[in-house]
């Protein structure tokens, strides 16, 4: 499978990134271990998690995700194969979000030992932390990098304003800058990314991978009314997307599906997929039938005509 570089690491990947925010939450030990089979067999590469998955469902403390796929990487001995992101300063119990150097590294030995491993290939930080300077958080992942704890830096939830500050500030402190952004994107959720943030990435050669690629599954198509938002744990987070604009999505999606003779979120995640900027979409699934069609995403090419008529839905 065709690889792409992480911006200026030296972090290749599928076009593809599996999300592991499912497992230990809506996908057990053995589920994910299918789940993780699959997508290695098929050439895929890199798998996101974070330190807080899935500290919201009941009975989790945070680190099940790690746990479960640092197990996995023990069990298939090939760790040497896989990039692993994982992320730090979501609330774990500490009451807020939290960048400061202290928990960092704190926070870094915990996911290292979850993941049964020496070093993190990318390490981000999971939202703003406002209370914390930019030189100091990035003076910590410094002494990660020196230690070999972490390979590369990273960041997520940041707008343009703020990513162009860090950068700033890691160029005028001689610190490691950020060199990849995940931000939420999908065909619905354009604002936040398209403009001056992907502007900012291109020109300053940043690796992009896209979270909620598929819009919290509701670019899967299976959500046409709320009737339809049973369906699943995450079903009522989709609401919001029940409106004209979300129908006028999903119906070009159909149209692009139905040429393609493809699934609506394989259509939905091959046109991030050929966004210029974007390194890849994440995507989670939490069944066999999921899995085959995220693999199958990755090897659709969609037309000019095709890209045409989804941005123009989306627009």
């Amino acid at each position: 499978m065709q690889k792409r570089r992480l911006g200026r690491t030296d972090l290749s990947i599928a076009p593809l990134v599996l999300g592991g925010n499912v497992f230990g939450w809506t996908a057990d030990e053995e589920t994910s271990f299918d789940l993780l089979d699959r997508f290695a067999e098929a050439g895929f590469n890199a798998v996101d998690t974070a330190d807080a998955y899935s500290r919201w469902a009941p009975g989790n403390k945070g680190g099940e995700s790690e746990t479960i796929i640092g197990n996995w990487m023990k069990s298939r001995g090939n760790r040497d194969r896989i990039v692993v992101i994982t992320k730090v300063g979501s609330d774990m119990g500490q009451g807020r979000r939290d960048l400061s150097a202290a928990y960092i590294e704190k926070a870094v030995d915990q996911s290292l030992k979850r993941l049964q491993t020496d070093v993190i290939d990318l390490y981000l930080s999971h939202w703003p932390d406002p209370a914390t300077p930019y030189e100091e958080t990035l003076g910590a992942y410094q002494r990660l990098l020196e230690k070999g704890k972490i390979r590369y830096p990273g960041c997520s939830n940041l707008d343009a304003g703020q990513l162009r500050a860090a950068l700033d500030v890691a160029s005028l402190r001689g610190l490691p800058r950020y060199e990849v952004l995940q931000p939420e994107y999908n065909l619905y959720d354009r604002s936040s990314l398209d403009g001056a943030l992907l502007d900012l990435c291109k020109a300053q050669d940043l690796g992009v991978i896209t979270y909620f690629s598929l819009a919290k599954g509701f670019l899967s198509g299976k959500y046409r009314s709320k009737a339809d938002l049973g369906q699943s744990e995450r079903g009522e987070d989709v609401a919001e997307y029940l409106n004209e604009r979300g129908m006028r999505i999903l119906s070009a999606l159909d149209a692009a599906a139905g040429r393609h003779s493809a699934r609506q979120a394989e259509v939905a995640l091959a046109w991030i997929m050929a966004r210029p900027g974007i390194t890849a979409p994440i995507a989670s699934a939490t069944t066999p039938a999921q899995m085959d069609s995220l693999i199958r995403a990755a090897s659709l090419e969609l037309s000019a005509d095709d890209m045409a008529a989804l941005d123009r839905a989306s627009a």
